[in-house]
């Protein structure tokens, strides 16, 4: 029978436990109706309502199913007697569910047959040792499974992948660690650690190889791109594919933004710092970054904001970030050796570009199409941090790209 859906946004299937929704009726004569909650085709975080017999759901078999959820709704003195007044009291028991519980299953891909997964891979908050840093880093899903790096940008942390790692991790083991200065890793001062794009790459990769990861996929975005790249380059033979968003490696890339980049990185002079300090390092800036461009601002969460400049008014993180922003001036160099080894190592590479975003606009997106050949490439109408927005069309896309990979875990 042909699933009447929900409208976009009206209901989220968040919660491992709701599988499907028994609804029981005391009007006479009235049959009781059952329902099955299913993704929609290409948006898998909505869902729609399957008309299904009783019986017929009684014998139904869902693959890697471990428990159903059968809710049962009475309405002592009123008739139920229309699929919209259901539709609405099925969404009504959802949303009363995901108001009392923080579970969160991965999102399905449009092409997967199951309707939810069941099993439980909760993201763990973690610390290990690295060069003498405490390296803080988010991991879930099982570790036989293919690896997934996750490279966070600035000014935010592994906290920009909160939503995307439940998503993913049925199926992947999803690493997400904090660059020093960052999140919650160490924070050494600019005396005590040479905060540059080298230094930043040498720490991911010494805390990958103590991680004893042998293999692995990495997804870049803003600053994880020059951190990635520089990874990749130095340990081909390990990156399997890459998930590129707005990450730059290409000239095309660096318009108008970078303007006052290019100022201090031929004048590290006092003034030419305090007009990165004033004009990026604010609450202002840091609002700007994750509301410019977006379609729909009450999908953007302030926590983010909140999150990542309270992080950034730490006495001496300013400095760290002033030194980076000179560092990066180390990257374009170093753009035709990582397009070089786009064209002899032809990794498989997902790009999914927030096309609105001022910092890193589409221009850089489309050259990575003149070095590769297994480019599956999407622009999406939101700005920079394009997972705030476009979270769930993003998992999507990943699970398709990556399932086609063969990845070895």
């Amino acid at each position: 029978m042909k699933a009447t859906p929900f409208k976009r946004g009206d209901l989220t299937l968040k919660h491992r436990s709701l599988q499907s929704v028994v609804i029981y009726t005391d009007a006479p004569g009235k049959v009781n109706a059952s329902y099955w909650l299913k993704p929609i085709e290409n948006s898998p975080v909505n869902v729609s309502l399957l008309p299904a017999k009783e019986e017929s759901m009684q014998n139904h078999h869902i693959p890697n199913t471990k428990q159903t959820l059968n809710m049962k709704l009475r309405k002592q003195n009123s008739v139920i007697s229309s699929l919209p007044v259901i539709r609405n009291l099925v969404a009504r028991i959802a949303l009363a569910l995901i108001a009392v519980t923080t579970s969160v299953i991965p999102l399905q891909a449009a092409d997967d047959s199951v309707v939810a997964t069941m099993t439980h891979h909760p993201t763990l908050y973690k610390t290990i040792k690295v060069n003498g840093l405490d390296i803080f880093y988010r991991e879930a899903g099982p570790t036989d499974a293919p690896t997934l790096i996750l490279l966070h940008g600035f000014p935010t942390s592994s906290y920009m992948f909160r939503n995307l790692i439940p998503a993913l991790a049925d199926k992947y083991h999803i690493i997400a660690p904090d660059y020093p200065g960052y999140g919650h890793s160490s924070m050494p001062g600019v005396n005590q650690f040479d905060y540059t794009f080298d230094n930043l790459a040498d720490v991911v990769d010494s805390f990958i190889q103590k991680l004893d990861i042998k293999r692995y996929s990495l997804y870049v975005m803003d600053y994880g791109a020059p951190v990635g790249f520089r990874i990749a380059v130095k340990h081909p033979e390990r990156v399997q594919s890459f998930i590129v968003q707005n990450g730059n490696a290409y000239e095309e890339g660096l318009l108008d933004f970078w303007k006052p980049f290019r100022a201090y990185w031929n004048d590290r002079s006092d003034a030419n710092a305090a007009v990165m300090k004033n004009s990026l390092l604010t609450m202002d800036a840091t609002h700007w970054q994750y509301t410019n461009g977006v379609q729909n601002l009450e999908m953007i969460n302030p926590d983010n904001w909140l999150v990542d400049q309270t992080l950034m008014d730490r006495p001496g993180n300013k400095d760290i970030q002033l030194a980076l922003f000179y560092s990066y001036g180390s990257n374009p160099p170093l753009y035709p050796k990582w397009q070089e080894y786009f064209r002899k190592y032809q990794p498989p590479m997902l790009i999914v570009w927030g096309k609105n975003d001022y910092i890193f606009p589409a221009e850089g997106a489309y050259p990575y199409n003149r070095d590769l050949k297994n480019v599956d490439f999407h622009l999406l109408n939101t700005g920079h941090f394009a997972l705030e927005e476009d979270g769930a069309t993003i998992a999507t896309l990943m699970r398709n790209f990556l399932a086609k990979q063969k990845l070895k875990p």
